[in-house]
């Protein structure tokens, strides 16, 4: 049998098995979107029956055997279809120990533990998912416990799964030099910043014009609409089912307009990725298989780089007035744009300024590592959390809904998924500054041709996110390794000349 037929064979069972991912993926996009309170649980429960099915697909032994045989012997296949093999039995090496019982068992876990963080989120009461996210911790450890190869720990191991190569010692300083230029110029604005008008912020504005407002935002990125959803849930997210069933979503506020703002061009960054990823890599089993940093660099880099920029407000102001009517006629562009790049302290994540955002990273960074070596309890989280915000941010934290239950991650046992924003955010200054080599980001933006942005990324950043390592990746992209100054650096020129600072 030669390595094709192989292939083929093999090719035959992934459009099953993917089959079946694509349909848990549904149901959980339900569930998060418009399943009521109490079909919450049963939704759960038919994602863990179809895991059922797709781990007896995964774990088949002549699929286990077509992937060592490729793995061990690609002669004769294509690039793509060898980094296929790759990336497949990578993920094969990690899940092929852990029992069918086990299995069902974490699914079932981690399906629930999404009602549960709800529940307790709605309540303001941790302790309602205290127990739900203790049970994930504990099935994250004997998973990786069962693996044939390990990491220095079990949260290494998280890291290196959701961003290969990745570990504790690299972000132990990648997060000390953030943290080392970040604070003191977070302090240094609100000590000695020039005031900034805000008060257009919180004016309310309606929900349809909201939701005008983000389709309009996801057309101007460059999307396919005949490809996209636009739904709304209780923590925004991006979700897909190929290349031409993109689902995006986003979460309306009524007083805080430009919240929704800043979530649907994160999200319509992912929704890009997602649609514009080569055909032959959906067709070879090959997409979709970046690093969750490649993916936050994109979703990071249209809500901030280019979305918080005074080219693309100048030009979205127009629109903005027009759909609100009348709410800023009053607001000029200039205060706009200050408005919107406003640095100072805050409690959520998702609403945090450009310069502070990644302090609240590092917050998370610290518990996750902390809590999933088994260095600190879960009982410990709320008021280490606490503690943190008050040290990093100088803030108080008034509640767990505000506080360490205002994401939804630890919910589905995404444990090392948060350093990935951080991560984006170098990477994404560090394509910007290569991206102004070849093109006058600043003109094409003023003119509302985010198309030219969104071709470059496609000729130079999708077509190997799935084929190549984060660090070989910016390498290809901007010629040499991550470089979180060229971030920084950034962050100091903004932010010293839009508070004038001396």
């Amino acid at each position: 049998m030669t390595n094709q037929q192989k292939w083929k064979e093999l090719s035959r069972r992934l459009d099953e098995i993917e089959a079946y991912a694509r349909c848990v993926g549904k149901v959980g996009f339900d569930m998060e979107c418009c399943a009521p309170e109490e079909g919450i649980e049963q939704a759960g429960e038919d994602m863990a029956i179809l895991g059922k099915r797709l781990y007896k697909l995964t774990h088949a032994p002549r699929y286990g055997r077509l992937l060592e045989e490729l793995h061990a012997d690609g002669e004769g296949l294509t690039a793509v279809q060898r980094k296929a093999v790759e990336h497949l039995y990578d993920r094969y090496a990690k899940v092929k120990n852990i029992p069918a019982k086990l299995d069902y068992e974490m699914d079932l876990a981690s399906n629930k533990a999404y009602g549960a963080w709800l529940k307790a989120k709605k309540a303001n009461d941790f302790s309602l998912f205290r127990d739900s996210l203790g049970e994930l911790i504990r099935y994250q450890r004997l998973a990786v416990e069962l693996r044939d190869e390990k990491k220095a720990t079990v949260y290494d191991s998280c890291l290196d799964d959701m961003e290969k190569g990745g570990g504790i010692e690299q972000l132990d300083a990648f997060f000390a030099a953030l943290r080392a230029r970040i604070v003191p110029l977070l302090r240094r604005i609100v000590a000695e910043g020039k005031p900034i008008r805000e008060d257009f912020m919180s004016r309310p504005v309606p929900i349809p014009a909201q939701e005008a407002m983000s389709r309009w935002l996801l057309e101007l990125e460059g999307l396919r609409k005949s490809a996209l959803v636009l739904m709304t849930t209780e923590h925004p997210f991006t979700d897909h089912y190929g290349p031409d069933d993109v689902r995006v979503t986003t979460h309306y506020h009524e007083d805080s307009f430009i919240s929704n703002v800043f979530t649907t061009l994160h999200e319509g960054g992912h929704a890009l990725f997602m649609q514009n990823e080569p055909r032959e890599l959906y067709d070879e089993h090959c997409a979709d298989n970046m690093s969750n940093a490649m993916h936050e660099t994109i979703s990071r880099f249209y809500e901030n780089l280019i979305g918080r920029s005074e080219a693309f407000i100048g030009f979205v102001a127009p629109k903005l007035r027009e759909l609100a009517g009348g709410v800023f006629d009053d607001v000029s562009e200039r205060e706009l744009y200050e408005a919107v790049n406003v640095a100072r302290p805050s409690l959520i994540r998702t609403e945090a300024d450009e310069l502070s955002y990644c302090l609240h990273i590092l917050v998370r960074y610290e518990l996750e590592k902390a809590f999933v070596n088994g260095e600190i309890s879960v009982d410990e989280i709320p008021a280490l959390w606490n503690a943190k915000y008050k040290e990093y941010l100088g803030v108080e934290v008034p509640d767990d809904a505000r506080g360490c239950l205002q994401d939804v991650h630890w919910s589905g046992v995404y444990f090392g998924y948060f350093p990935s924003y951080a991560l984006g955010n170098a990477y994404g200054a560090q394509i910007l500054r290569t991206m102004k080599r070849d093109l006058d980001v600043d003109a094409a933006v003023r003119a509302g041709e985010l198309w030219r942005v969104r071709d470059w990324l496609c000729e130079h950043v999708f077509p190997i996110a799935s084929l190549t390592t984060p660090d070989e990746w910016i390498r290809a992209i901007s010629g040499e390794g991550l470089n979180a100054d060229y971030y920084l650096d950034y962050l100091e020129e903004k932010f010293t000349k839009l508070y004038e600072l001396k």
